[in-house]
Order: C-alpha cells, then sequence, then structure tokens
C-alpha cells in the first residue's frame, strides 16, 4: 500500500512538471501567458499587443477559420506595426467594403503548417539563404536569417521582423512581427 501510495506521489510529480514545462516554454505575449491548450485566436485575444490584429480578423470574418483544426502558422502583426502603416489605412481596411482587401493582408501571414523557428531556419538554409513562403493569401513571403532573427520580406519590399518565435498553440504556432505584411494590391 505504501508503495502504491508512493508510486502515485512520483507520477503525479512527473505529471506536474511535464504540465508546467509544457506551458513554461511558451513566451508572454502582450504581457498575457500564452497556452498550448488553447487556439490561435483565443491566444491573440489575451495579448494587449494585439487588440488591432484581433479586430481585424473578427471584420474579415476569419475568427471560426483560425479557431480550427489547422494546422497554421501565424506571423502576427503587433498594434505597433499597424499604427506603422500610412495614416488611415486600418480605418479604410476595417470597413465593411474593403472586407476582401482586408482578408487578403490577413492571410498573406498565415501559413498552412506548424513552422516552427527551427524549421524555418532549416529550410532557409537549405535553400541557400532565402525560402520562399507560400500563404493561404497567395502571397509569397521571403525568409531570411539575418543576426540570429527571422525576417520576411513582402511583395511590396516591406521587411519585419519576428520579435518572439514560437509561440505555440492547439492549432498551430504564432511568431510576432514589427510589421504588417503587404500583398501585392
Amino acid at each position: 500500500m505504501l508503495k502504491s501510495a508512493l508510486r502515485t506521489i512520483v507520477i503525479a510529480a512527473v505529471v506536474s512538471a511535464t504540465t508546467a514545462g509544457a506551458y513554461a516554454a511558451n513566451p508572454k505575449v502582450g504581457g498575457a501567458a500564452m497556452f498550448e491548450s488553447k487556439n490561435i485566436v483565443e491566444n491573440a485575444m489575451n495579448s494587449k499587443d494585439h487588440t488591432t490584429l484581433v479586430a481585424a480578423v473578427k471584420a474579415a470574418g476569419l475568427v471560426e477559420t483560425l479557431q480550427g483544426k489547422g494546422p497554421f502558422t501565424v506571423f502576427a502583426p503587433t498594434n505597433e506595426a499597424f499604427a506603422a502603416l500610412p495614416k488611415g489605412t486600418v480605418e479604410t481596411l476595417l470597413k465593411s467594403e474593403n472586407k476582401a482587401q482586408l482578408t487578403k493582408v490577413l492571410t498573406c501571414h498565415v501559413v498552412a503548417a506548424n513552422a516552427l523557428s527551427t524549421a524555418i531556419d532549416k529550410m532557409i538554409k537549405d535553400d541557400k539563404g532565402t525560402h520562399d513562403v507560400k500563404t493561404v493569401g497567395g502571397c509569397i513571403l521571403k525568409a531570411k536569417e539575418n543576426m540570429g532573427k527571422i525576417t520576411l520580406t513582402d511583395e511590396m519590399g516591406g521587411v519585419a521582423q519576428v520579435t518572439i518565435a514560437d509561440v505555440r498553440q492547439s492549432n498551430g504556432v504564432i511568431h510576432v512581427v514589427d510589421k504588417v505584411l503587404l500583398p501585392k494590391m
């Protein structure tokens, strides 16, 4: 009986340590804990740095999609990234008559895969320094490694840097970026 109780305690300690380790691996985003058990939308809604992105995802009608099974890799621009766009751009994109254009911009931040930074780094190296990343929006991003950081060049020549990598989700991964990636329009 003592052996059985001791085994139960050891198993509980291992499970607890494993669970704590799984959640500790995720960085905080926008001051909020990010949980692997939650999907992309649930976690993004908790980040104070992604309120514009969440509003845009809602306006484009992409909430249900990004809550789906996936897997998805989302390059998630911060509020500062959206604020850096020319004055009035975000407000214009959020208008209902511009839903198609907003959807195109947002889906150029999404890849239909679960691509952690190590996998992206390997693809960059395998492709001799630049890897083409095809998004669900049909955009081609150019991924490169620059001083240990992944950068993405969009179709308009803008360059975004991954500032927080490998935020694991139940349906994929988020990489926080410092610029909005723009498609050719």
